[in-house]
């Protein structure tokens, strides 16, 4: 569910005060209107949490719209994945699913009654015609010659259109505005225009579709929206929003309010952009974990709490501004930390043998699952006689301050037992091939009875009965915080990809109680991060995908920006 005692921000405060002036007799109905040419990005996740927070704080509620105007783009995957991506986050629109295309046969009529009241001319220029008369932000636009058509050639021309008389862009439909307008948005732009594609709910039902530009206040007004959200982008847009609104006959007036949309460092949120990602085989897929995609952050094991604490994080403002990925990495480790089991697994495995253990003797170890929640209790961890450490918890010449194994020192294995290093074995190149140790038996759980400390305590496992991962490591996506800076320059934001963005790490052992893991549960590994199972983990192998480091950031990120 949304999160509660959500800070205020301007546009919660505009609702608030419209709900106590009665504006829109007190409701409050919001709508998620993305277009389905494409699969949600984290950008998209803080309108989501707006639109649907607010509708929720409120008492109304929010719509999911697909605004589908375009055929040539848009497909049904991406309507799935949407739909599939909104749920993930929380969020629930009921029965108010809703498409554009739903309302094409109402559109088509307000575009008649445009023409009819002389507000709507079919225009005859090629599309490089059109660019041309529109003019620069310097120079007005200049009329297109075909203004002045009468009412019943204009009438006559778009039923021709309809009927598919015409070839693509031979003919388009045009709000009659002001060509000398200071906003360029307003010199009569095009509100139809012919396409012979197929659409993926309409079919060949139409051969011409309306613009973006005029189904979407429409529909706002279809739906009795009352606050229509989106970014600065298109705020340039309104007027041309408030003027079709204002010349038409529609059943309610929305209004539309911008805030400033959201940038990550060290990836990109153009949709452009991560097409090529996937085209030219940079990732695996929308859904690869270095992707900022909601279904790339839910493979990676995000959870959604910390998607939408993330957006509660950054806020909602009217300048736009780049959020350091450190921000989001808190917030993950945040949720996790609270909510993910621990479990033991090593990463760079040397083998640890207890010389005096018995041979054959094995025994179980209670361990905690989570000391940040006690009701998550204790699961059995088995031990014998060799195990797995990592590598660099050992040094033959440890530095100072190096406080985990070396020759001659006791450390703690964690929630078993005190050992010492006794011995060193060597393959012929001088790489270790094994640590000896000696035990205290009287040291069961990691506690000495006679008091003693030790400084430094290990994760290991157990090499008998271990489970064997193949664990991906993710990196940043690309080396620098703003990889399309190049572009301004004449480069290429691919030359910033990170080459170590994934490691892969194969026949890591991990405890047996990851055996019975579900995709998508997430797990501490300790000491190591945390870590999600891979969708396409199963019984032949285990696959690990880490979702965050242990490292946070956050406190030097706080002094930065203080700084």
């Amino acid at each position: 569910m949304p999160e509660k005692n959500v800070p205020s921000n301007f546009i919660r405060t505009i609702v608030q005060e419209d709900v106590l002036n009665n504006t829109h007799q007190g409701r409050v109905v919001t709508r998620f209107p993305p277009e389905p040419n494409g699969y949600l990005h984290i950008g998209h996740a803080k309108s989501i949490c707006l639109n649907f927070g607010l509708a929720h704080e409120f008492g109304g509620r929010c719509h999911l719209r697909f605004d589908d105007t375009n055929p040539l783009k848009e497909e049904d995957v991406y309507v799935q994945s949407i739909q599939e991506d909104v749920r993930w986050l929380g969020y629930d629109w009921g029965r108010h699913l809703y498409f554009a295309s739903d309302y094409f046969d109402q559109l088509w009529e307000l575009a008649l009654e445009l023409i009819r009241r002389e507000k709507a001319y079919v225009c005859s220029l090629s599309p490089e015609e059109i660019r041309q008369y529109r003019g620069t932000l310097t120079e007005p636009g200049q009329d297109s010659p075909y203004r002045t058509r009468s009412v019943e050639a204009n009438l006559d021309l778009i039923h021709r259109m309809r009927a598919g008389e015409f070839t693509d862009g031979q003919h388009v439909l045009r709000a009659k505005i002001d060509m000398g307008h200071s906003n360029l948005n307003m010199r009569d732009p095009v509100i139809y225009r012919i396409m012979h594609a197929r659409h993926h709910r309409t079919g060949d039902t139409w051969c011409i579709y309306p613009t973006y530009d005029f189904a979407h206040g429409l529909s706002d007004a279809i739906e009795g929206i009352t606050h229509s959200l989106c970014t600065t982008e298109f705020e340039d847009h309104r007027p041309l929003y408030d003027w079709f609104l204002d010349n038409l006959p529609v059943p309610a007036r929305p209004r539309q309010y911008e805030f400033a949309r959201m940038n990550l460092n060290y990836t990109v949120l153009s949709k452009r952009r991560l097409i090529r990602l996937v085209q030219e085989g940079v990732v695996q897929g929308w859904d690869d974990p270095r992707l900022p995609t909601i279904s790339g952050l839910r493979r990676r094991g995000i959870p959604p709490a910390a998607i939408r604490r993330f957006c509660e994080l950054i806020g909602v403002g009217k300048s736009e501004s780049t959020v350091d990925m450190a921000v989001l990495e808190h917030a993950v480790r945040d949720e996790l930390n609270t909510t993910a089991p621990r479990v033991m697994g090593v990463l760079d495995p040397v083998k640890l043998v207890i010389v005096n253990y018995p041979q054959e003797q094995e025994e179980e170890l209670e361990a905690v699952n989570n000391p940040e929640d006690e009701s998550m209790g204790t699961r059995m961890v088995p031990f014998c006689r060799e195990l797995y450490i990592e590598r660099d918890d050992f040094r033959e010449d440890p530095p100072r301050k190096f406080f985990r194994l070396a020759p001659g020192r006791e450390v703690r294995l964690r929630y078993a037992y005190f050992v010492t290093c006794v011995e060193v074995i060597k393959d012929a190149e001088g790489r270790i091939q094994e640590i000896h140790c000696t035990y205290d038996p009287q040291t069961r759980g990691g506690g000495a009875p006679d008091g003693r400390k030790v400084k430094g305590t290990l994760h290991w496992v157990s090499a008998r009965h271990c489970l064997r991962a193949t664990i991906n490591l993710y990196d940043r996506l690309f080396m620098v915080p703003d990889p399309t800076a190049e572009e301004k320059k004449g480069g290429d934001f691919m030359d910033q990809l990170n080459p170590d963005s994934l490691t892969v790490l194969r026949e890591r052992p991990v405890e047996p109680h990851l055996g019975s893991a579900a995709a998508e549960e997430r797990y501490q590994l300790e000491r190591k991060g945390y870590f999600s199972v891979d969708p396409d983990s199963g019984p032949e192998e285990l696959i690990l995908n880490r979702t965050v480091t242990l490292r946070d950031t956050w406190a030097k990120l706080e002094k930065r920006h203080k700084g």
